[in-house]
């Protein structure tokens, strides 16, 4: 065996070896995605669970705020369904109209004294608070994972690798304009 053959199967050894690094770290990111996305599930289901029962709650007090509950109860199976379908981009916008319903449904609250005094409302109203936190902070991290992703499948070398194995990039996880902007706190109580 010549050293020219030595040193090309030395270095056929050394490439392979980065290319199943490279692939290594490319499942990891798959991974996390994955890992990121079960723990908003979870934030997702939960709330989904709470949101009947704060409107069963609501509905006792507020007969003239029909279509305000109506909006919450349409908006939660909106986000339900899309969260069964894994479609991102429909969650987003269901979590948008939801996100607002709630609002406007909190809002509302401040003219009922009964309800705001009531101790269901108040544990389901600051149990759902701390559920959206959670989802937002969870959000964040499932971004944040896409993001990595979709920077290290566009990256050379790694993009041989990504490609030659079919990894694909992550959708983000986006609420619409609608929510970021500021809300008329007026306006709701009119």
């Amino acid at each position: 065996m010549s050293i020219t053959s030595v040193v090309l199967i030395v270095i056929l050894v050394l490439l392979a070896g980065y290319a199943v690094i490279l692939y290594n770290a490319l499942v990891r990111l798959k991974h996390s995605i994955s890992k990121a996305w079960a723990n908003i599930d979870v934030m997702l289901k939960q709330r989904h669970e709470e949101l009947p029962k704060l409107v069963d709650t609501c509905k006792q007090y507020m007969q003239h705020e029909r279509t305000t509950l109506e909006r919450v109860v349409a908006a939660r199976q909106a986000v339900s369904s899309a969260r069964e379908r894994g479609d991102v981009s429909a969650l987003g916008k269901a979590e948008t109209g939801l996100r607002s319903g709630l609002g406007q449904l909190f809002a509302l609250a401040e003219n009922y004294p009964e309800l705001k005094a009531n101790e269901s409302f108040q544990h389901l109203q600051q149990r759902i608070s701390g559920l959206e936190s959670g989802i937002a902070d969870r959000r964040e991290l499932y971004n944040e994972a896409v993001n990595l992703n979709n920077v290290r499948i566009e990256q050379f070398p790694d993009v041989l690798v990504a490609r030659a194995m079919g990894f694909k990039s992550g959708e983000l996880l986006q609420f619409s304009e609608a929510e970021k902007a500021d809300v008329d706190i007026k306006s709701l109580f009119n």
